[in-house]
């Protein structure tokens, strides 16, 4: 009996000893894990604040990216607004001044179709000299002008295509439909984005000879800066200059008249 009670109180007294420890091992088991934790939390919102970092990074260079997009945009807008405005004025004037041009030419217009009408051999041939050119846009079209150079007859017969559109009272010279500058492979876009004119820098500034007047560098110059007021110089120095002209032919016809020997033949001074 006495043995039996020993058996028992050491089986219970193990048993109690082997709940014990395991109850102390998870204790341990525990206090680790919470050790490992309390180690991790650190790391771990570390990573979280790098992570938020490289996140704000990453936007404030989207939003840098369509700032720059936006600025770009309203770059090119304004530009597009600026040129549209100025093609607006310009066009306004060529209404305004070509209008007013060629009622005042009409009659001296009338009159040279006219002679030239009725000068021609037997009604053959026409008054107008027809070309095909090429305006604003690469649209072609039929450049109507009278068969005279008298006092410039020829170009102001042009300005029904000033009303019209087809022409502009400045701009660079119109162009053939097979000119090398419109079939070139770099073509010069504002060939495109101006009318041509009835004069422009190039003719105004050509005859100089100095090697920057070159036509094809004045004609980029004035596309690149053509406004109202400087359409209106060229407008005033184009007239200036064929009104000098007229009047130089004028004096040489004159002297051609007063040299010569309207004397009769046979006639000597010495009799």
């Amino acid at each position: 009996m006495r043995s039996a009670r020993r058996t028992a109180v050491r089986s219970t007294k193990s048993t109690t000893a082997y709940a014990t420890a395991t109850r102390g091992g998870g204790g341990r088991a525990t206090a680790v894990r919470e050790d490992l934790g309390r180690e991790a939390a650190p790391r771990g919102a570390l990573g979280r604040a790098t992570a938020v970092r490289e996140a704000l990074g990453r936007a404030t260079a989207v939003r840098g990216a369509l700032r720059a997009v936006r600025e770009a945009l309203g770059r090119a807008v304004g530009s597009l607004a600026d040129r549209v405005a100025a093609l607006t004025r310009k066009r306004a004037l060529d209404l305004a001044l070509g209008s007013a041009l060629l009622l005042l030419t009409a009659p001296a217009l009338a009159l040279a179709t006219l002679v030239l009408a009725v000068r021609a051999p037997h009604g053959r041939g026409s008054v107008l000299l027809r070309e095909a050119r090429v305006g604003m846009g690469g649209r072609p079209f039929e450049l109507r002008s009278l068969r005279t150079r008298r006092f410039r007859l020829d170009l102001l017969s042009r300005l029904p295509h000033v009303v019209r559109g087809d022409l502009s009272l400045v701009g660079p010279p119109p162009l053939r439909p097979d000119d090398p500058a419109l079939s070139a492979p770099r073509t010069d876009p504002w060939r495109r984005e101006l009318r041509p004119g009835l004069t422009g820098l190039a003719q105004v500034r050509a005859r100089s000879g100095m090697p920057w007047d070159e036509p094809a560098l004045l004609d980029a110059h004035y596309a690149e800066h053509h406004g109202t007021g400087l359409d209106l110089a060229i407008l005033v120095r184009s007239a200036r200059i064929h009104l000098r002209t007229e009047l130089r032919e004028a004096r040489r016809g004159k002297a051609r008249l007063s040299d010569t020997d309207h004397r009769p033949p046979g006639y000597s001074g010495v009799d």
